[in-house]
């Protein structure tokens, strides 16, 4: 029995552009007539049987690491063994993972330190892990069904729509490994999905089903952008249908009082923003709960944060410093020491410019002890002999240094650094300059980066800034161009002008002196930070490390490749059997979802045109139809996509399947458009019914299916990567700028 077309029963609307253009957030159908309902359930459970057997089918294989489990496996070790960490993204996908870890009773011991290392070798439980992933994944397809099926299209748009992100090769691949896209993926589908059965409610506001679903849209919404930062994207696609939503309900014709609008401004804002910022921020709350160990990610935190951490090494290590003692001063950024040597710079530079022919000072990356590396803090104002030690040096204190090898002072001055021309050169000069005319130009300034004036400057802890009073420049070094060869290739030392850069920051990393006395270690309880306090610190580090993933990578892409997939991404290889994953979509299939996205936009301009004109060539029913349903994924589509052309970071194809869930369901609804008697009775054929689906429409989603489902068992072999090609086969599937291994 063929599956029967639905059938709906649409109020006339309005024939004003504004209302059809503004509400563009779900089409204004009714629900499905009952004796069609078992078509849908029955349709629903076959794609969703589909999804789960393409995602689980040989879950197992490989038996090694692949690509970003390298990442996010190693991650949810560190959650096991409580260990603190550091990455971009924030914790509740990760912390799932961790979560099913923990209940298989993984203990975390085995580090996904590479591609390719053997889960079974590590007796590693890698399969539940995976299969988080391939359930989340399986649970995208009936959320694609179920929106299309909310918003009014027949069983075969369902059916079609869902079938694009089923059978797609790249949401198959990325939904069967230890990643986090599953959780994203799913997240968004099922905001979309609230959102669209909430707005079906607009005529029953303040029920206790409206309350249900704005609620549930907000917890979607919150796990969105608990998994991933791009997370924010759906919030806006949702915030635009919320925004236009309320703008029609401030209209007069309505009928709402302006406290009715106002109970739906604050039900929205409640339920859609400070709800799901909360449940994001607990996230972080159970975060730092779980991570109260030192581990990897250390370093990229405050020292007030490290002590927090038990067994840091920074409260062990970490000792006042005193006056007279001699240090050695670390960069942050590049780990290399300040360094002088009794070298002097050349005269006369490759570019023609003149330096000072001062001592060198520059920065080395090196392990063993030199004593070239050694600084002593002298105070501005000596103490007398007899009581020169003891005294702490404070942050926020202007103070001097002598290089103890060769005995002169560091200072800086007005001439150009070797490297950078706008910068200042730092120099060492002779005690009897230092000490005599010139004393002034030797004095710098601890400022502390957390504004900590006044407390005793701690070795390891204390991050700082290294002022030069007389002319307000801050020590920097760089690793952007190493110093030639009179300078032994070390990295350029100089004064910068621009204060605020993080990358001036330094720290002092030993005390070459320091007294048996000092050295021993007293323990003490650890530290407590306010949660907010923690929380902003790392959201800080976490958007400028984000924003330094700027580096050239052989597998990035640029997102005007995306839609039609133009290249893909290597996951894994196995070079003695020539088996590979290779991270790309159903080709076919991204190609059918560009093509009705050009549909949509062609016309819906055409129809604007024709409307300036008054030429009502759509009915009524189906402009609906376009705008509100159509319409409001092609708004969500170009918020999933078209903010990734201004980002500077490095982009991959991933990024773009939440993008590609949202065309899916743009194509689905479109072909069914493109299908349908849309006409007025001034332009339809003589026996065309009107608003109804034609015959054709059948056939084509067959068709469409049929094309789909062999792009997906043509690229199979690249996303299971359990069959070996030849190289013609291999060449076969390398379309567009995809470049697959074992091809020659």
């Amino acid at each position: 029995m063929a599956l029967k077309q639905r059938k709906t029963k649409v109020k006339d609307d309005s024939d004003t552009n504004n209302e059809l253009l503004n509400d563009f957030s779900v089409s204004k159908v009714s629900l499905v007539e009952k004796k069609d309902k078992k078509w849908y359930k029955m349709a629903n459970v076959l794609m969703t049987t589909v999804a789960f057997i393409t995602r689980f089918y040989y879950i197992w294989f490989p038996n090694e690491v692949v690509f970003d489990e390298v990442h996010f496996g190693k991650f949810a070790s560190y959650y096991l063994e409580r260990t603190y960490f550091f990455d971009l993204h924030p914790p509740f996908a990760k912390m799932l993972i961790a979560a099913v870890g923990w209940l298989i009773g993984f203990n975390g011991k085995f580090k996904f330190e590479n591609i390719g290392d053997s889960y079974t070798d590590n007796s590693v439980p890698y399969i539940p892990l995976r299969a988080l992933s391939a359930v989340l994944g399986t649970a995208t397809v009936p959320l694609m069904f179920g929106t299309l099926e909310e918003c009014g299209f027949s069983v075969w748009s369902c059916i079609l729509g869902s079938a694009l992100v089923a059978l797609d090769n790249a949401h198959i691949a990325e939904t069967r490994l230890i990643l986090l896209d599953a959780t994203l993926v799913v997240s968004v589908a099922a905001s979309i999905f609230c959102y669209v059965k909430f707005s079906k409610l607009r005529n029953k506001p303040f029920t206790w089903e409206w309350y249900k679903w704005l609620a549930l849209t907000g917890l979607s919404l919150s796990f969105v952008i608990s998994t991933k930062y791009v997370g924010v994207l759906t919030f806006f696609s949702v915030g635009a249908a919320v925004a236009v939503d309320l703008w029609n309900l401030l209209d007069y014709k309505k009928g709402l009082t302006l406290g009715q609008v106002r109970r739906h401004f604050f039900a929205r804002l409640v339920l859609l923003i400070f709800v799901p910022f909360l449940i994001y921020l607990g996230w972080f709350w159970i975060h730092f709960a779980i991570l109260t160990r030192s581990g990897p990610g250390d370093a990229f935190m405050s020292s007030d944060f490290q002590e927090t951490l038990s067994d840091s090494p920074l409260a062990r290590e970490a000792k006042d410093v005193n006056y007279h003692d001699i240090v050695t001063f670390k960069h942050k950024d590049t780990e290399c020491l300040l360094h002088s040597h009794p070298y002097k710079y050349p005269m006369r530079y490759d570019d023609g410019r003149i330096s000072s022919q001062g001592q060198q000072v520059t920065c080395v990356k090196v392990q063993d002890d030199d004593s070239n590396n050694y600084w002593e803090i002298l105070p501005v104002k000596p103490y007398p002999f007899s009581q020169k030690l003891g005294h702490p040096v404070m942050q926020g204190d202007s103070f001097r240094l002598r290089h103890v090898n060769t005995n002169g002072y560091l200072l800086t001055h007005d001439v150009a650094s070797p490297l950078y021309p706008t910068n200042e050169e730092f120099t060492v000069i002779p005690p009897q300059e230092g000490d005599g005319d010139r004393f002034d130009d030797t004095l710098f300034k601890l400022d502390p980066v957390d504004k900590n004036v006044g407390s005793v400057l701690k070795s390891k802890a204390s991050i700082l800034k290294v002022l030069h009073v007389p002319t307000t420049v801050a020590m920097w070094t760089h690793d952007d161009e190493l110093l030639p060869d009179w300078a032994f290739n070390h990295q350029e030392v100089n004064g910068n002008k621009k204060l605020q850069e993080s990358s001036n920051n330094w720290f002092i990393d030993t005390i070459v002196n320091i007294s048996a006395e000092r050295a021993v270690y007293i323990p003490k309880p650890v530290k407590k930070l306010p949660f907010l306090r923690k929380w902003m610190e790392l959201q800080s580090l976490m958007f400028e490390h984000n924003n330094k993933l700027s580096s050239e990578h052989p597998y990035a892409s640029q997102p005007d490749a995306w839609p039609i997939c133009k290249s893909g991404v290597s996951f894994w290889t196995n070079n003695p059997e020539k088996l590979q994953i290779f991270f790309l979509g159903n080709i076919p299939g991204w190609w059918f979802e560009c093509v009705m996205i050009i549909a949509f936009i062609s016309i819906a301009i055409f129809d604007q045109l024709t409307r300036q004109r008054n030429v009502k060539i759509l009915t009524n029913k189906s402009r609906n139809k376009l705008y509100n349903s159509v319409g409001f994924f092609f708004v969500c589509w170009c918020f999933h996509y078209f903010p990734f052309f201004l980002m500077g970071r490095q982009k991959f194809l991933h990024h773009y399947l939440p993008a590609h869930l949202l065309a899916a369901l743009l194509a689905g609804a479109m072909f069914e458009f493109l299908f349908t008697n849309n006409r007025t009775e001034e332009f339809a054929g003589k026996d065309e019914k009107i608003d109804e689906v034609n015959q054709v429409y059948t056939i084509g989603v067959i068709a469409m299916l049929s094309v789909i489902i062999w792009g997906f068992i043509f690229f199979a072999p690249m996303t299971y990567g359990n069959v070996s090609l030849s190289v013609e086969e291999v060449q076969k599937r390398e379309w567009m700028d995809i470049k697959l291994h074992f091809n020659k």
